[in-house]
């Protein structure tokens, strides 16, 4: 599958400024931090195309990239990136206003057709695995992408892709799949993984967004 076009469309801060398009969509979640922009901007093979910051909680919006591809049944979709949690020092109002917001787009959105939710491979921390049983229940089971690999030996890897399929059991069948924004490592098993995803026809429940 290649990719024609990647381009940022919007910043939501409420549900009713979404897009409107019948567009397929697959949304990114993961800890302030994780390196979501850094994943999407090398899964799109584009730079600066999603904004990085090294200040956690950056993220305060749901944001929309329009994707355009070769493939005829992908041709068009949103990856949908989502704020981060875990981030303590962001304002009270705005913490207190994503969870709603993230909530109604994962339970009503009848574009989305799955969830990857991005983990540091360096550490596992508890809010990883309540935001992972949160979304069980409420967008189905999410697919787990280990972040930051290259930044760990290959004996602290292994530990850590282990720990990851012990901890979301679950998932362990739909991941983790190791991934590296610097050396892109991952990126062909992510993209499969979407297309996945997207060709499944809107009738149909995928195994990786589970049944409500």
């Amino acid at each position: 599958m290649k990719i024609l076009t990647a381009e940022f469309v919007r910043s939501c801060l409420k549900p009713e400024q979404f897009p409107r398009e019948p567009l397929r969509e697959v949304a990114l979640v993961g800890r302030s931090n994780v390196g979501k922009s850094s994943l999407l901007n090398s899964l799109l093979h584009r730079r600066g195309l999603a904004k990085v910051s090294r200040t956690p909680g950056k993220t305060r919006a749901v944001n929309f990239f329009l994707v355009t591809t070769d493939d005829p049944q992908v041709r068009r979709f949103y990856l949908v990136d989502l704020p981060g949690y875990g981030y303590a020092k962001a304002p009270k109002s705005v913490r207190i206003s994503w969870g709603p917001l993230i909530e109604r787009y994962l339970a009503d959105r009848p574009q989305l057709r799955g969830v990857f939710q991005l983990v540091d491979a360096r550490r596992i921390e508890p809010q990883d695995r309540d935001t992972f049983q949160w979304l069980l229940g409420t967008a189905g089971t999410p697919v787990l992408v280990a972040t930051k690999v290259d930044k760990l030996s290959r004996t602290q890897r292994s530990t850590s892709l282990a720990a990851m399929r012990e901890i979301f059991g679950a998932a362990a069948r739909l991941g983790p799949i190791p991934y590296s924004s610097i050396t892109h490592e991952g990126r062909e098993e992510l993209w499969a993984a979407i297309r996945t995803m997207l060709v499944a026809s809107s009738g149909e429940r995928l195994e990786a967004r589970g049944e409500r």
